[in-house]
């Protein structure tokens, strides 16, 4: 990574035994004014929940209510057609997944992705949960001068905050969600680093100093400087990582526990329990599907099994 960028001029904290030391002092913003009501909050997680499956769904397939027997064949073709996809994109890396599925029927390999997509779609479902429903308690908060989605691939909105002291000039928030802190492998750090904070520097409407934040939603615990291990540095004094027991109070004004009992009343009124992933069955419409993808590639023999690791080595290399 290039020269950490200068430390921003708003208060930090300085006590060297503090956990969050060098951290924004955050005692020094203005405090929430006000406490979303729970009806109103309740409202804001359906509506998150709505806008989330639009954006992407937790469906292992797509299939309209009204669906005919037609329109059933043919959604049952696609979601074989992007199981192989997910397949070749997906992989845990070429030679161990080419050692794994060796000698396998396309089938039980087929029932494997199936459910592994499953697991996929419903992470990344959530993660547009509750990168809306942490926006909209921003924008219902009451405590920031302003809120803006942002939108970016970099960044998902920013919040502008006052100073309890006047005299100072507000703090920019930028802000990206993140499902857990493993969302982002340790090499994507500091790139990600280093671009939410080139959005940061680069946003001519800013008064004031800015503070970047990768807000994890759902693991526990306060927050942190990333620091390089070699040399013991941090990538960005200006970037931080809040943890849900931090993010969730700061912007919501209640903590992880009852967002996510809020969020679990919701659920449970409007829909019935999701399955286990054990006890998803990949329809035979969809592995037939799939395994004809599979001999298209030249993956499997007659029989359907997976017969030639190599030909599964080109396969993901290519």
């Amino acid at each position: 990574m290039s020269a950490a960028p200068i430390p921003q001029p708003y208060p930090r904290i300085s006590d060297p035994d503090d956990k969050a030391y060098g951290c924004l002092d955050t005692n020094t913003l203005k405090p929430h004014p006000y406490k979303i009501p729970v009806e109103v909050l309740t409202q804001m997680i359906r509506e998150a929940i709505d806008k989330a499956n639009q954006k992407s769904s937790r469906e292992s397939i797509s299939i309209p209510a009204d669906a005919t027997t037609e329109d059933l064949s043919k959604a049952y073709r696609r979601a074989g057609k992007d199981l192989f996809r997910y397949f070749k994109r997906y992989y845990e890396d070429p030679a161990s997944t080419a050692h794994q599925v060796y000698k396998k029927h396309y089938r039980d390999v087929g029932v494997e992705q199936f459910r592994s997509r499953v697991i996929q779609k419903g992470r990344m479902n959530s993660g547009w949960r509750y990168q809306f429903l942490l926006l909209d308690c921003a924008v219902h908060s009451q405590r920031f001068k302003s809120v803006s989605d942002l939108g970016l691939a970099e960044a998902d909105f920013s919040a502008v905050i006052e100073f309890v002291k006047p005299d100072l000039p507000p703090l920019s928030l930028y802000v990206s969600v993140k499902n857990r802190r493993n969302t982002l492998g340790g090499q994507d750090w500091p790139k990600s680093i280093r671009a939410l904070e080139t959005v940061a520097m680069n946003d001519r409407n800013r008064i004031g100093p800015y503070c970047c934040v990768f807000g994890i939603a759902m693991d526990r615990g306060q927050r942190s400087i990333k620091i390089e291990q070699r040399t013991g540095q941090a990538y960005s004094a200006n970037t931080e990582v809040w943890l849900s027991d931090f993010l969730w109070p700061f912007f919501a004004n209640y903590s992880y526990e009852e967002i996510m009992k809020l969020v679990l009343d919701v659920l449970l009124s409007v829909q019935e329990s999701e399955k286990l992933i054990s006890q998803i069955q990949a329809p035979d419409e969809v592995l037939e599907s799939f395994g004809l993808e599979c001999r298209k590639a030249g993956l499997v023999n007659d029989e359907g099994y997976f017969d030639d690791p190599y030909k599964l080595i080109q396969f993901f290399c290519k």
